[in-house]
């Protein structure tokens, strides 16, 4: 049998709630806040591929078998990997030690301490057929028919109807947010359509690090803040500099990863503000993060930001400013 294809992953725009009148055309799915993963299972063996396309299967070693999970078929399937607090709740930054890991040993350390579950929600590929015409409904049905339970992965409920209700229980229950999907909607490879839409509980951002200032006071030996920015019409431009959110360790492993991508000159297409650019340490623009923010300002520039943490699975060109606000708790 032939190698299974390569797919990219469909996006959802950033977006309000369907109107209610509509709610029977919609499915609804929570919003796990993890790592987007592509699951490949050929001749019963698992590749783990990430948005950004990288071959990321070797950090996670307890979803290997789900490769004997899914009815003996060749499948291509769609989902979230994710971590849990002490709460119970997924969370972004329980999974940042396990994002970033490819040492054998630390990350059969880590998958003890800091287990993942993958969260699948599609699948586009079973046996020698593509699946990613049938409709979002179909596809679903196909695959919770397909993949039998595990310790570590799980096919998670969904809401055929009621958004309102659903981003209610979202909110209940820590989440992220909620993903509306059109019961009619074909996956779309690699592209971002209304046919879904993301609706958050928090407003958050994903940024491209240009720099990084010197810290003051407990934090003079590492850094302040970060200096980040995002893509309009293939152009970085300068976001703002985001100062809290950081653990000790955290700004340990950021001083590691940044020190070596250090340059003479800023890498944003536009100009940084004096205030931020005296004494500022620049690096290639390679690493992507996520910050939670209040809003935009006037002048394009985000206000409050806090990290919350990197994001190996974007490339640094499709990190965009998502411009319409999020239906936000309240």
């Amino acid at each position: 049998m032939g190698a299974l294809p390569t797919y990219s992953p469909m996006l959802a725009q950033l977006g309000p709630l369907p109107p209610p009148g509509e709610d029977a055309a919609w499915g609804h799915e929570m919003k796990w806040d993890g790592v987007r993963a592509l699951a490949y299972v050929q001749d019963a063996a698992l590749r783990l591929i990430s948005r950004s396309g990288k071959e990321i299967t070797v950090a996670y070693p307890e979803l290997y078998p789900l490769a004997g999970a899914v009815s003996g078929y060749d499948v291509v399937l769609d989902g979230e990997i994710v971590a849990f607090d002490e709460a119970g709740r997924p969370s972004f930054s329980a999974l940042q030690p396990r994002m970033h890991q490819r040492r054998e040993e630390r990350v059969r350390k880590l998958a003890q301490a800091i287990p993942v579950t993958f969260m699948l929600f599609d699948v586009l590929h079973v046996g020698t057929k593509p699946v990613i015409q049938l409709p979002y409904l179909r596809r679903r049905e196909l695959l919770e028919d397909l993949v039998r339970p595990g310790a570590r992965w799980q096919v998670p409920a969904w809401f055929h109807d009621d958004g309102a209700h659903a981003m209610r229980l979202s909110r209940q229950l820590g989440m992220e947010g909620i993903v509306a999907k059109r019961l009619e909607s074909p996956y779309r490879p690699g592209r971002r359509t209304p046919e879904w839409v993301k609706v958050k509980n928090f407003r958050a951002q994903e940024v491209v690090i240009g720099g990084w200032t010197t810290g003051r006071g407990r934090r003079s030996a590492t850094m302040g803040s970060l200096l980040v920015g995002v893509y309009e019409a293939g152009r970085l431009v300068y976001a703002g500099n985001v100062g809290t959110g950081f653990t000790e360790e955290t700004l340990r492993e950021l001083g590691e990863l940044l020190a070596p991508l250090e340059r003479p000159t800023g890498p944003f297409d536009d100009t940084v503000p004096r205030e931020q650019a005296r004494g500022a340490h620049w690096v290639d623009p390679v690493l992507v993060g996520e910050v939670q923010y209040a809003e935009w300002t006037h002048d394009r520039r985000l206000r409050h930001p806090s990290w919350r943490g990197l994001r190996d699975d974007k490339a640094p060109a499709e990190v965009v400013r998502e411009e319409e606000p999020p239906q936000l708790a309240g």
